[in-house]
C-alpha cells in the first residue's frame, strides 16, 4: 500500500527509491513530530540499511517539495509533520515534550484583525505556544 507521503511525491514526479518509501512510510505513520533521529530510528526497524544520511537527504527533500514542514519547537531539534491540508496550530509541554495540534478560530479571527488594523491583509501564520500541565491548585486561581 501506498503511503500518503509517497503519494504526494509521486504526484510531485519525484523518483521513489526503495528507502524514500520506508521513509515515506515512517513520517506518514508519525502521530507525532519526530526529528530525523526519530525517523532513522523507526526507518531502520524497517530497513537496517538506511543511513542517517539518507534520512537527512530524504526529508529536506521532501521539505523542499512541500511535502513536510519543518517546525522548531525550542528543543534544539527540527521536526516534522506532513504537510497539514488544514491550518492548526501547536501547544508544547514543556515537561514532556508532546505537541498538541488545535484550531482556534476566535485565534484566527484575532490574528486577522490585528494584521488588518495595523494596515496588513494576513496570508500566513504560525502559533506555537508552550505550557506545562496545570496542577489543582493553579486551576483554582483561574477560575
Amino acid at each position: 500500500m501506498i503511503s500518503r507521503i509517497e503519494q504526494r511525491c509521486i504526484e510531485k514526479g519525484m523518483k521513489m527509491t526503495e528507502q524514500r518509501r520506508v521513509i515515506a512510510r515512517v513520517l506518514s505513520d508519525a502521530t507525532d513530530h519526530p526529528d530525523v533521529e526519530e525517523v532513522y530510528r523507526r526507518a531502520t526497524e524497517i530497513d537496517s540499511g538506511i543511513s542517517i544520511a539518507t534520512v537527512y537527504r530524504t526529508v529536506r527533500l521532501f521539505e523542499e517539495a512541500d511535502i513536510l514542514e519543518r517546525h522548531d519547537f525550542g528543543d534544539g531539534r527540527a521536526r516534522y509533520e506532513e504537510m497539514p491540508e488544514e491550518h492548526h496550530d501547536h501547544l508544547i509541554d514543556t515537561q514532556s515534550g508532546k505537541v498538541i495540534e488545535f484550531h482556534n478560530e476566535e485565534i484566527e479571527n484575532l490574528q486577522r484583525e490585528i494584521a488588518r488594523r495595523l494596515g496588513y491583509r494576513l496570508i500566513g501564520h504560525r502559533l506555537e505556544l508552550y505550557g506545562t500541565p496545570l496542577k489543582s491548585e493553579d486551576e483554582s486561581e483561574t477560575n
